[in-house]
């Protein structure tokens, strides 16, 4: 075995290989667990061998130690050897070298994690005779180590065990500085912190004995906690740093898990928290603000834990996030908001590393502005946002003020000659950021107003080379707060902006100025003459070849917003900027988020008067040919084309899509017919649904043979529904089927029963959410195409056979059922929600003899870990499918009344809930099932109503053509509702009460408030 694990070492690759097959036959045979313990307690032999072979024998336990596991390789380990594994492993735990410690450390959890408690009951005995040992410090760091890699895999069934016994014990080396080194301490500390998780998971279901456990212990711990927080923070002392940072964390799982008890005792640790806030700012200031080196950046200790001043600091502000979210803690800060506000501004100042690094990489200035960055700064401005939400217009006060007082700091700071003014004058305009708009009371605008105008007037002032990263905020500050900044203010902030663009100023200030441009063009009142127009696109383009990353993202998004301000001066700038920006496309085809921007400002330059035309021209002769021979094209370029032609689609007027048809059609539909890439597949469904929606049924006749075009669309949609395929290619397949159905009505109705077949065996097969929410949005339009025959449709589904179900319409009901509560955006929810209550209302009786999901059954208490999730799944009822859709329409009542509760929407009842018929059904809807309706369909309007009951977007990509042409759009979904539950209970009341038993008490409470209305 000696030999084997040192020739695993040999720098020749033969000698290593032998070794290492040799290794893996010993594995299978008796013993070898045993052997490779040996080696690892034996202090004889090289400390390198000795951590391969707990390498190895770690790897060992999880292949072959628990039978049931999915990494599992025969052979078992016997009874016999686990139990000398386990003994050995246990002599090792005192080592004197950390890295032997830390290893067996890891194999006694792995083992623990399948044997303990009953299989290895002394293993906590152990543990406890050595951390109580102070003549065996070496004993003591291994028995901790190992219990915090135990303590990070226990449940509710070991820490109600382990806490009564454990917690005394490690109180004991907490509280002793003088006996027990900072890394145990914080060790300590860190096993405190997760049994306390664990039992914080357990209070919801086991309160009394949770609450019990701890009600002894919160004031010794607390006590403990202040004496640790009280001293000053020291400058160069990380460790300290580490145990306030274990401190906190516990802090955190104390007030979030046990808050009342620790509410009671919570006064002892204010004022040592306050002194280690204001104490840690000084050195934070002097050790990263203003320090040119900070010694202790990025530091971590044995575990990999960052142990740094920053990360010290952010875990400080991560506590105070925790007390000012909580309600019983909130006005312990809100005595002190004012205080907390102002000492935290100094906190937002840039370092000088950020300096450094900002001033060399301007793509990583944008990247940690942008993206919510584990750093002091941004950590710092969350809690202002929180004091904001929290205190309201209190808070709002407090930031404005602090604000006020730190700028006129700075002022002073400027005029005594000092260095770092620009330091806090930037940090406290980064402050108002955690400001929205919004939470600006109409008496408050004024303060700020003032504010803003006084900061903004002097900033513009200032050295645009000395200062770039103040101009830069300045530039911010005037793009969040455009609505509270004068007109006047805001175009010159535009005209220097765009100067700042077109000047060699330095890149944070050109950062500043591509989010002002962004958010003060679309706003500006005053327009661009064209010189101008043109001289700000050209810039933007030469700084596209600049940028790269994060700021290529920045750049795109503002030449975007001057290709839309300066559109009617675009056609003679677009021979310029269209080639550069295709060529930029072609570089970064393979960035799906950089040229996804690029596309966009294409759409924009495209919808410019007299640029359509031109563009097309630049881009047809390009990817014709890439999508007649996709395999010889680069990785993503085939993908990238689709993009661009849907692009081009989009909108446009009947000759130019006959133009692409002619051109590019063909080759989509062998795309979709013959690709096995998913993303060329997706895009090019997306496309041929671009293609039916922009060229209808003319499209049919552009060939000649129209029925060579629609056999060509049935095979794409044949190919997609596949139940062989997989699920990630056919994922836009149901945009393409709605736009068949509803621009090809006629040419469709004969293939509905095949259509119903092939969706249901897709659904079957698939394995996306998002697939079957989109094929059973088309069942649900099917649906309305079948009012007022709804029975036809269900006919139907009964006559299509189903694997694993009685027929179709028994398992699409369970799957319909089942998901929709997950089916999102405006325009599914109104097809699927009002689908739902025309089956109801069709009375089948096949409808009741189906069963579905209904509540869940809580079978299990305590946290649900992986082996009770195995054993004992979730367990549902099931109830009759009439049930089961009222239950879904009560629950998207309430819904809406949760979301629209400050709108009284019963003020005006013959206006707002007038009722809903079903409406006069188009030629287009009678020729799917050849059905003639006789009554109207909805045509309720205020459709942003609707929009914000469910708080969704209508602009979403996928939805802004559909919304266009399809009458579902024009129904107010809450009358919808509320008009059929009346009409239900009027029209059959017995059967509508009997129903209602099945509900819960909430959905019945729901249903009442309607009908009362």
């Amino acid at each position: 075995m000696l030999d084997c694990l040192t020739s695993t070492l040999n720098t020749n690759q033969d000698v290593r290989s032998f070794a290492e097959a040799s290794l893996q036959q010993a594995s299978l045979q008796p013993g070898f667990g045993v052997a490779l313990s040996k080696i690892v307690v034996n202090k004889e032999f090289p400390v390198g061998l000795r951590q391969l072979a707990a390498v190895l024998l770690k790897q060992f336990i999880k292949q072959h130690w628990q039978e049931d596991e999915e990494s599992f390789i025969q052979p078992v380990v016997s009874i016999e050897e686990k139990v000398a594994v386990r003994n050995l492993l246990l002599l090792a735990l005192d080592d004197p070298h950390g890295k032997i410690c830390t290893a067996v450390g890891m194999a006694i959890a792995s083992i623990a994690h399948y044997d303990w408690l009953e299989d290895w009951p002394n293993l906590l005995p152990l543990l406890l005779k050595l951390i109580n040992d102070q003549t065996n410090m070496n004993g003591v760091r291994g028995a901790l180590k190992c219990l915090a890699l135990i303590s990070d895999d226990l449940d509710d069934k070991l820490v109600p065990q382990l806490v009564p016994v454990l917690f005394p014990c490690l109180y004991t080396i907490i509280s002793s500085p003088h006996i027990y080194d900072g890394p145990l301490r914080m060790k300590a500390l860190s096993i405190v912190y997760s049994c306390t998780s664990v039992l914080g998971s357990m209070s919801g279901v086991y309160k009394s004995e949770t609450r019990g456990l701890m009600m002894p212990m919160i004031k010794s711990w607390m006590e403990q906690f202040s004496v640790i927080l009280q001293p000053p923070v020291q400058p160069e002392d990380p460790d300290d740093w580490g145990i306030r940072m274990e401190v906190l964390k516990c802090l955190i799982q104390f007030v979030q898990n046990f808050p009342s008890l620790t509410e009671a005792e919570f006064s002892l640790i204010l004022a040592p928290l306050w002194q280690t806030f204001l104490s840690c700012l000084k050195v934070y200031e002097s050790a990263s603000v203003q320090a040119v080196d900070d010694p202790y950046s990025g530091r971590v200790d044995s575990d990999g834990s960052e142990r740094s001043l920053e990360s010290f600091a952010v875990q400080l502000f991560e506590f105070l996030l925790t007390m000012v979210g909580n309600p019983k803690l909130v006005n312990a800060i809100g005595r002190n908001c004012n205080e907390l506000v102002y000492y935290t501004i100094p906190f937002l100042q840039m370092t000088e590393e950020q300096v450094h690094t900002w001033s060399l990489d301007a793509n990583q200035y944008v990247a940690d502005e942008d993206e919510v960055t584990c750093s002091c700064r941004i950590s710092g401005l969350l809690l202002l946002e929180e004091l904001g939400n929290a205190y309201g217009s209190d808070g709002i006060d407090a930031i404005v003020g602090a604000v006020e007082k730190r700028f006129s700091e700075s002022c002073q700071m400027k005029v005594a000659g000092s260095t770092d003014w620009w330091r806090l004058r930037e940090a406290a305009i980064f402050a108002l950021s955690s400001i929205s708009e919004e939470q600006v009371l109409e008496e408050d605008k004024f303060q700020l107003q003032n504010l803003l105008q006084r900061i903004l007037n002097e900033d513009i002032a200032t050295g645009v080379h000395e200062y770039p990263f103040l101009r830069a905020r300045a530039f911010s500050a005037v793009a969040k707060f455009l609505l509270l900044i004068d007109q006047q203010v805001r175009d010159h902030f535009l005209y220097v902006a765009i100067n700042a663009i077109t000047l060699d100023f330095p890149p944070p200030v050109k950062v500043g100025a591509c989010r002002a441009i962004s958010n003060l063009l679309p706003e500006s009142n005053q327009g661009m003459r064209e010189p101008e127009i043109i001289g700000l696109l050209t810039s933007l383009i030469d700084l596209l070849k600049q940028a790269s990353d994060e700021t290529l993202h920045l750049v795109l998004e503002t030449l975007q917003a001057a290709v839309k301000a300066g559109h009617d001066a675009l056609t003679s700038i677009e021979p310029i900027i269209s080639p550069a920006l295709l060529n930029l496309w072609a570089e970064n085809v393979s960035d799906p988020f950089i040229s996804i921007d690029i596309v966009e400002v294409l759409e924009a330059i495209k919808s410019a008067p007299g640029c359509m035309w031109p563009l097309v021209s630049r881009i047809l002769p390009s990817i014709g040919p890439i999508l007649e021979k996709p395999q010889q094209q680069p990785i993503g370029l085939v993908a990238g084309s689709l993009d661009l032609l849907t692009m081009l689609l989009k909108s446009a007027p009947v000759d130019m899509v006959k133009a692409l048809f002619d051109v590019c059609f063909d080759p989509v539909v062998r795309l979709v017919l013959q690709s096995d890439d998913h993303s060329e597949m997706q895009n090019a469904t997306e496309c041929l649904a671009a293609f039916v929606l922009g060229g209808k049924e003319e499209l049919l006749a552009w060939r000649g043979d129209s029925g060579l075009t629609m056999k060509s669309l049935l095979n794409a949609a044949s190919r997609l529904l596949d139940p062989n395929l997989e699920s990630s290619g056919s994922l836009f397949v149901g945009t393409y089927i709605l736009q068949l159905i509803l621009h090809l009505p006629s040419q469709m109705a004969q293939h509905i029963q095949e259509l119903v077949a092939a969706l249901v065996r897709r659904m079957q097969s698939c394995q996306i959410s998002g697939l079957k929410s989109s094929l059973l949005l088309i069942l649900a339009r099917l649906v309305h195409l079948s009012a007022p025959h709804v029975e036809q449709f269900i006919d139907l589904l009964i006559s299509v056979p189903a694997e694993g179900h009685e027929n179709s319409l028994a398992y699409v009901m369970s799957e319909w059922t089942k998901h929709q509560g997950e089916i999102q955006g405006v325009y599914r929810i109104k097809v699927t929600t009002t689908a739902l209550a025309l089956l109801l209302s069709s009375r089948r009786a096949e409808l009741a003899n189906i069963y579905v999901q209904g509540h869940l059954i809580k079978t299990t208490a305590g946290i649900v870990t992986r082996s009770k999730a195995k054993f004992a799944p979730d367990q549902w009822t099931l109830m009759p499918l009439p049930a089961k859709i009222l239950a879904l329409l009560a629950d998207m009542v309430i819904e809406i009344q949760e979301q629209h509760l400050d709108e009284d929407v019963e003020d005006d009842e013959d206006g707002d809930w007038e009722i809903v018929q079903d409406g006069d059904s188009s030629s287009r809807e009678d020729a799917l099932f050849s059905i003639r309706s006789q009554n109207a369909r909805p045509t309720i309007e205020h459709l942003d109503a609707m929009a914000k009951v469910l708080n969704e977007s209508q602009d979403d990509d996928y939805e802004d053509d559909i919304l266009k042409y399809d009458p579902i759009n024009k129904i107010h979904l809450a009358r919808y509702i509320a008009d059929f539950l009346e009409r239900f209970a009027y029209t059959d009341r017995t059967l509508f009460d009997l129903l209602c038993q099945n509900l819960t008490l909430a959905q019945q409470n729901a249903i009442q408030t309607v009908l009362k209305r």
